[in-house]
């Protein structure tokens, strides 16, 4: 079993050593690999979002980040290898390029948040070469303006550098909708929407610790750092409600 599809969006069943052994191989051949990193609120936007199904779906894969997938997964007898967290895959991203000596840009957060992270990469990783950092803050595909100028200026700073990682941090949906816009213009290799990760690196948010992370609690860890975002994590119950008393459809196996 490959893939299979959640509520509607294609999770790749892959772990994280197959996962990163198909980077690499892309890397070698000079090949263009999108990652996404849906976990359970993302399938649950999607729901309602038939816009960003379809980028969730345009993928080169869909990485099972969120342990109620797995879950989900068990319940209706598809079980996926495991969890694969997008931070996790992220800091793989980094080790491999700082063996390989690989070129990094990202792109995403609030001024200054980016060139932070980048620096604390550098730091960490000598090995990497850095070949940029872009804020968030420009009109572009991500706020529903796709093709303005500021937009087209980052493009050709990352074109510019030509990374072979290109770290991209909106946040769910508008990094999917920029990456979706702009990937046949972008010369980068691997292109990853990670979230977070930027904020993580540069130190501005702190990710759960390992406990959590091991017992798949990480949505606890940070309602209780955030309990503004318990609105959002709302939808978990309502997921795991759909999928055990669902049919069979809601998860199946794609072909």
């Amino acid at each position: 079993m490959d893939k299979i599809s959640i509520m509607g969006v294609r999770i790749d069943n892959q772990s994280m050593d197959e996962v990163m052994s198909t980077v690499a191989d892309r890397l070698s051949k000079g090949e263009k690999y999108i990652i996404y990193t849906p976990n359970t609120e993302i399938v649950m936007m999607c729901q309602n979002d038939e816009e960003f199904l379809n980028y969730m779906n345009k993928s080169s894969i869909n990485i099972p980040d969120g342990i109620g997938l797995v879950y989900a997964s068990k319940i209706k007898k598809h079980p996926l290898k495991g969890k694969v967290a997008g931070f996790d895959l992220s800091m793989k991203l980094l080790e491999l390029a700082d063996k390989k000596g690989l070129k990094l840009y990202a792109v995403g957060g609030k001024p200054g948040i980016a060139e932070t992270a980048m620096k604390n990469v550098h730091e960490k990783y000598p090995g990497i070469k850095i070949a940029g950092y872009h804020h968030g803050y420009f009109k572009g595909a991500h706020l529903g303006q796709g093709g303005h100028e500021e937009e087209q200026k980052v493009v050709d700073e990352i074109n510019m550098h030509e990374p072979d990682i290109l770290f991209v941090g909106f946040g769910a949906k508008k990094q999917e909708q920029w990456i979706e816009f702009n990937k046949d213009k972008l010369n980068a290799k691997i292109i990853i929407g990670n979230g977070g990760t930027i904020d993580v690196l540069a130190g501005n948010v702190k990710r759960a610790p390992d406990i959590y992370v091991n017992l798949g609690l990480e949505w606890l860890y940070r309602l209780i750092k955030e309990p503004k975002r318990i609105s959002r994590q709302a939808v978990l119950p309502v997921f795991m409600l759909k999928v055990i008393f669902g049919n069979k459809n809601i998860v199946k196996e794609i072909k």
